[in-house]
């Protein structure tokens, strides 16, 4: 099967820049801003967020990770999940705006059961959501604020994300296969 690469490790390095300046200028500042990314991906996209946010305005966000697997609504059909690291910052959620990161928009489920988690943490003042890849086909109403690329694509294909932390390279690349 080969994979066909759509952005490499500049053009996440360039998204997640642009994607940091839009949520300090959305967000007004960063006053009261909660990164929270999700396992596994989503909260290595979110520390690379919060440090580039204080690299422009020091002092800024706190970074947290948010396991949403007991909330989800499919776990039925998935292969058994061992649960993820939930870490929320010291001043919790609570009126403050919170960044959902993750790495690949789908359906919209695993947003739908990340907002279940924080609601189960606190009542934010706003969430927002900031997702390296768009790739279409929601089956929930959940669109992201901050999107690195847009990448339509068909329910049989695959997009794969890579990580330096975890991977040993920065890449997105799409490939024949349907997501589970």
């Amino acid at each position: 099967m080969s994979a066909r690469t759509v952005l490499q490790q500049a053009d996440i390095a360039r998204a997640l820049t642009r994607i940091s300046h839009e949520i300090l200028e959305s967000n007004r500042g960063a006053g009261d801003l909660v990164v929270l990314g999700i396992p596994t991906r989503g909260a290595l996209l979110a520390t690379r967020i919060q440090a580039l946010l204080e690299g422009i305005e020091p002092g800024s966000a706190v970074v947290g990770s948010l396991d949403v697997t007991m909330y989800r609504d499919d776990l039925a059909r998935q292969p058994t999940r061992a649960p993820g690291r939930t870490a929320i910052p010291a001043g919790g959620v609570g009126g403050r705006t919170v960044v959902l990161v993750d790495d690949v928009l789908y359906s919209g489920r695993t947003i739908r059961a990340a907002l279940d988690a924080i609601g189960d943490l606190g009542r934010p003042r706003a969430v927002r959501l900031a997702v390296l890849v768009d790739r279409g086909h929601r089956e929930l109403p959940i669109r992201a604020d901050f999107v690195g690329k847009n990448l339509p694509s068909a329910t049989t294909e695959r997009i794969n994300v890579r990580l330096a932390e975890l991977d040993g390279i920065d890449d997105v690349t799409i490939s024949e296969g349907a997501d589970g």
